[in-house]
């Protein structure tokens, strides 16, 4: 069986010049020799020799700048009649889509929380200040209560990684699924790449294992595909999916305003905007080259376009994106069928791998290319797109960092700030102090209040909430004190 599965190997690997990865063949076991060939064979090395093939190519131009514009957005604030007209309309558009069950959520979750000193799925990390619910519960939450409003069934996608899959899973199964029906919740893995050398030549990390390592967010597109999900959409009748990063846990997960201006105006892939706080502000870019829309990431904006202002003094590339879309579920099949451009990036890296020896190499520059795929690259491609303001206090506080700025401490902040706003909102005082800021600890958990008008419709019931020297609510899910 070793010598007819090394063959079928081998007739693979010779026909892209990568039969090298067969060189410790004999000395593994069994069982090594079955890990390295699931590995070979998951790989699509036709596919894969072109892209590397373009990889060591000489670097692409650069994008022609001159050439770029800004990309125009729908603001979240209109005056007019029509414009006020246009957005009841979406709204009730959205809400009809939402009640027919066409939409599903999509969360990519393949981090680890490594950089928050977190030894686990990023998914899993405890954030809030009172309940320490976790991401994972939070979006769980939402889901349970959005179900609720529009009396409607919303399928859950979540895109693990090799490693993080597992721990993913049980912790779901130990938490039952935070109410939700496991019928209804699907995990998948990110897909992964081969790393290469810079001569093309596949690298090996072990004698047993290829050197690889995950596609990029933009792989989420094969690995629906490839895990069945689309199909389980078209069987549901999903046709649109609410994607978003599983770091970002103010982000609205159904905004019916969305996802009917989406429906409306024929867009196959809708992004939400930020406006920038700041030229310096790491978000990508907005922008529109030749007519087709785009994403030029704030590291490769030139600086005179960084702080390029309008004839209203405002910054010109001031649209930036917080990952937060909307995509059509044929638009998503279309990427898959290998019919657009939507080719992977080259990114030279470190990587550590076995020499012809197999003696373990620690490189001290970089070794290799890896291939990745982003997921905005797929917007030039779509036939048309839409650019939709973002409420920025009400949508907007990732978890990136262990301190400072986009860390668990300035989201607990940010999602303090909100809940405190929607209590004013609703007529009430809340403790503030002398600089304005929130002056107790309040936690609305989205099973009760997804967003500021859900809140203000339950505060008005008499069972809601009062406000004295404490906060006191009339409801068990509310959290504070």
């Amino acid at each position: 069986m070793s010598i007819e599965l090394k063959n079928k190997l081998l007739g693979l690997l010779e026909k892209v010049g990568q039969e090298h990865v067969l060189r410790f063949w004999q000395r593994l076991d069994p069982a090594g020799q079955q890990r390295l060939a699931a590995q070979i064979l998951s790989v699509d090395w036709q596919q894969c020799r072109r892209w590397i093939e373009d990889a060591l190519q000489e670097e692409a131009p650069e994008l022609p700048f001159e050439r770029l514009r800004p990309s125009p957005y729908q603001p979240l604030a209109v005056e007019s009649a029509a414009e006020q007209a246009f957005q009841r309309d979406c709204i009730a558009q959205g809400e009809e889509l939402l009640r027919q069950g066409r939409l599903a959520a999509f969360t990519v979750a393949g981090g680890q929380g490594s950089r928050l000193g977190f030894d686990g799925p990023k998914g899993t990390y405890a954030f809030t200040a009172l309940r320490k619910a976790s991401l994972f519960q939070f979006f769980a939450e939402s889901l349970l209560r959005y179900q609720e409003i529009y009396q409607t069934l919303l399928p859950w996608y979540i895109m693990t990684s090799p490693a993080n899959d597992q721990a993913t899973r049980e912790f779901f199964a130990h938490n039952g699924f935070f109410g939700l029906d496991p019928a209804h919740v699907s995990f998948f893995q990110q897909g992964t790449l081969p790393a290469f050398d810079l001569q093309g030549k596949a690298l090996l990390e072990a004698p047993d294992s290829l050197a690889l390592s995950a596609n990029g967010h933009g792989g989420s597109f094969a690995a629906l595909k490839d895990s069945g999900a689309l199909e389980d959409m078209r069987r549901r009748g999903v046709q649109l999916l609410s994607y978003w990063q599983v770091d970002n846990p103010l982000v609205r997960l159904f905004d019916p305003l969305f996802i009917g201006m989406h429906a409306l105006s024929g867009s196959e892939m809708s992004s939400r905007a930020l406006l920038k706080r700041d030229p310096l502000e790491k978000l990508g870019h907005f922008c529109t080259l030749d007519g087709r829309e785009l994403i030029v990431e704030y590291s490769d904006m030139p600086e005179e376009l960084l702080y390029a202002k309008d004839k209203q003094g405002r910054l010109l590339y001031r649209a930036g994106s917080p990952a937060i879309h909307l995509l059509n579920c044929d638009f998503i099949a279309t990427l898959c069928s290998g019919s657009l451009n939507f080719k992977p990036h080259r990114a030279l890296k470190k990587v550590p791998c076995i020499d012809e020896r197999g003696r373990r190499c620690e490189p001290e520059r970089e070794n290799a290319i890896k291939l990745e795929f982003f997921l905005f690259d797929a917007l030039p491609l779509a036939r048309k797109t839409l650019v939709l303001e973002a409420e920025r206090s009400e949508q907007f506080a990732p978890i990136k960092n262990a301190e400072g700025e986009d860390s668990p401490e300035s989201c607990r902040q940010a999602l303090l700030e909100r809940s405190a706003g929607w209590v004013e909102a609703a007529g009430l005082e809340f403790p503030r102090d002398t600089e304005g800021k929130p002056a107790a600890l309040l936690e609305v958990s989205p099973r009760h209040s997804v967003d500021r008008d859900d809140f203000l419709r339950r505060a008005e019931k008499p069972s809601g909430l009062t406000c004295g020297a404490k906060l006191v609510f009339g409801d068990e899910r509310f959290f504070g004190h």
